[in-house]
């Protein structure tokens, strides 16, 4: 796993002013076709990218006084779900790993409750960022959630919290450390551990895993880390927060499409609303 903390003194590439109060370009200079392809590159082999000191910490702290302000308004919930996050299936034993369940609970703050003016709907907007992304992802082009929901996420974990071992349903998710906990919540993966394009879903190893038969990779990142992650087939989790510093975490959701709403059913069970 690679790090990126890139350093490029002389750029001739300049992000607007605007953003350039949000990203460190000196560190990250975003728009540099040499540093592009070095973020593609080890995402590529690595399937993760952190880059640290992603934005200044100015821009780090008004962000986590913000989330800190609005923590009162986050939905709370606990799911049980399997690693697949799929309905149960019937047909098949309740210790198999298909019906084994782990458990997830976490605050969130919708995209609706981020002030207008805030740092993350800065970078999130910005037109410069999104032909980063594009460039480092090898998408097209990046559309914002068709829902006043789902675009940008806060996520709270206390003490105790966790998100529990799962695959995730797209094919990157790009996420925002705001506020390290003191200790716990570790971000843990284990790549390649499925192939869902052959349909290829690993029932053994995933019992294995959930019998603590593996040592996942752990990823070591700060506040101020931006992470972009391929999860679709790498099994991941966060264990759970300890003390009494809450992990803050934004989450910054794109699709490749216009147009896309996050379902009704998910919309309820993650956020407790439909608007």
């Amino acid at each position: 796993m690679y790090i990126i903390n890139f350093v490029m003194a002389n750029s001739t590439n300049k992000i607007s002013i605007k953003l350039s109060s949000v990203i460190d370009d000196l560190k990250h200079p975003i728009e540099n076709e040499s540093y592009k392809s070095q973020c593609k590159e080890i995402l590529d082999l690595e399937g993760v990218l952190v880059l640290k000191d992603f934005l200044h910490s100015s821009a780090i702290d008004s962000i986590l006084n913000e989330a800190k302000d609005q923590e009162h308004l986050a939905y709370y919930c606990t799911n049980n779900h399997n690693v697949y996050l799929e309905p149960s299936d019937d047909s098949l034993s309740l210790n198999h790993a298909r019906n084994r369940t782990v458990v997830s609970s976490k605050g969130c703050i919708t995209d609706n409750l981020v002030p207008i003016h805030s740092s993350l709907r800065i970078l999130y907007d910005s037109e410069e960022f999104k032909g980063f992304l594009c460039s480092v992802l090898d998408e097209k082009a990046l559309y914002k959630y068709d829902d006043n929901l789902s675009s940008i996420n806060i996520h709270y974990a206390n003490e105790g919290q966790e998100l529990g071992w799962h695959f995730d349903n797209s094919s990157f998710a790009i996420t925002l450390l705001i506020q390290k906990p003191n200790e716990g919540g570790s971000f843990e993966y284990i790549r390649d551990f499925r192939d869902s394009d052959n349909n290829v879903m690993n029932y053994e190893g995933v019992s294995d895993l959930l019998d603590d038969k593996f040592s996942p990779n752990i990823l070591s990142m700060d506040s101020g880390s931006l992470v972009l992650f391929r999860g679709r087939n790498a099994v991941h989790r966060v264990t759970p927060t300890k003390g009494n510093r809450v992990r803050i975490l934004s989450v910054l959701a794109y699709n490749s499409e216009p147009g896309i709403q996050l379902s009704e059913s998910a919309r309820m069970t993650f956020y407790g609303k439909l608007n």
